[in-house]
């Protein structure tokens, strides 16, 4: 079956040719079928669980590694960072084991899995700034204890995301950088001065910018403002409508610029579960709610995110103003590069072999995601091969 879309990044026509499992580029030479875009596949930096599977919980195995990717797959998200957050050694160690098992037994999730994102667990202590982690377990940066994670995770940690007033972290961030992984600034309540410093020690990126923060700040000068003014990093931000009202996701694009803004879900364990109340690893009684909040039971506070990237991806356009084409790039091709600046792999090289193939509904402002190819390879289809393809084939 073939499939004429239009490349939304290039906007030229692309033609597929989809069976067996694979898809083939074939010479374009149709117009586009009405609404149906191709882009490179769509790359979630930051995720902590999807659909009940929780890749921070006691028990995760490398199958819920794996069941958590697959199921992102159905939402066109082809790569990722699977995000581990603030716990102990023998936590974090066993999870970063199950990630790096699940890669070695099954080379799709390891074509998936673009590396590990280390989120904590040095990050401010403070109440506000530490969001949901655990206080008990923030603590010094320690590079040994580090190393050790990385073992246990074969070598996959690519990012690491800290709180640069922590005890040891500009020696730390320097280490990370030459050993080629990224450092976010994050759960922090650093200073103008510490802001910098961590920057001029190799930091590129601003976590979840916006987020884990106290409620209330100083007018100026806060740790936003001087994330936002630094040109030197990087800025993801969750758009999923709940962690950042519609004018602060606009202020990001606007600051960062479509270049060097990225798009991440932050997604826990209950994204895309049916609404009602759960108990809950980080957060205790939670409340997920019909229009996709998760929030602690009988409070206004977000208790994480409960969205995917395709979400992020449609506020993106329906809340902050930017193009589909825009949106997309900030959830695609943006991380890639992120990651190659301080990579000896080439991310963006790996873009043309990952594609999401959609279709847009303008009005609504709503994607359907009708393929997902990781690695030349047809990972999830849904209207390919079924009765609607006629829609979108010729």
């Amino acid at each position: 079956m073939s499939v004429v879309a239009c490349d939304l990044l290039t906007q030229t026509p692309a033609a597929l040719d989809i069976a067996d499992g694979c898809a083939r580029f074939l010479p374009a030479g149709d117009t586009p079928a009405a609404n149906v875009f191709l882009s490179p596949g769509w790359f979630d930096l930051q995720v902590n669980g999807f659909a009940g599977y929780d890749i921070n919980a006691p028990d995760v195995e490398p199958a819920t590694v794996a069941g958590m990717v697959r199921r992102l797959w159905q939402e066109g998200v082809a790569r990722c960072c699977p995000t581990l957050v603030t716990q102990s050694f023998e936590h974090i160690a066993r999870c970063a084991r199950a990630v790096a098992l699940a890669c070695a037994q099954d080379a799709q999730i390891a074509a998936s899995v673009a590396g590990i994102h280390l989120e904590g667990p040095y990050i401010s202590p403070l109440d506000g700034a530490r969001g949901a982690h655990p206080r008990a377990h923030t603590r010094p940066a320690s590079w040994d204890e580090f190393a050790r994670w990385q073992e246990a995770a074969d070598g996959r940690i690519r990012l690491v995301s800290l709180a640069p007033e922590t005890p040891g972290a500009l020696p730390f961030i320097r280490r990370l950088t030459q050993a080629g992984i990224v450092v976010g600034l994050a759960h922090t309540l650093a200073t103008t001065e510490q802001i910098a410093a961590a920057v001029d020690a190799g930091a590129t990126l601003s976590t979840h910018l916006g987020n884990g923060a106290p409620a209330t700040l100083p007018r100026h000068p806060n740790m936003i403002w001087d994330q936002l003014a630094e040109e030197r990093l990087w800025a993801s931000a969750i758009f999923d409508g709940h962690h950042l009202p519609a004018s602060v996701m606009k202020v990001i694009a606007r600051a960062k610029g479509v270049d060097r803004t990225i798009l991440v879900s932050d997604a826990v364990a209950l994204a895309r579960m049916p609404p009602g109340v759960y108990e809950n690893a980080i957060g205790g009684k939670v409340e997920l709610h019909p229009n996709g909040r998760l929030s602690v039971f009988g409070t206004p506070y977000l208790a994480g995110s409960a969205s995917s990237l395709k979400d992020c991806v449609e506020n993106a356009v329906r809340l902050a103003g930017c193009s589909l084409a825009q949106a997309v790039q900030m959830a695609s091709v943006n991380p890639a590069k992120l990651l190659q600046k301080m990579s000896d792999t080439s991310e963006v090289s790996d873009i043309s072999r990952t594609h999401t193939l959609f279709t847009w509904d303008e009005r609504a402002r709503r994607a359907t995601i009708l393929a997902t190819i990781v690695d030349g390879a047809v990972v999830y289809a849904d209207a390919i091969g079924n009765n609607d393809a006629e829609s979108v084939s010729r």
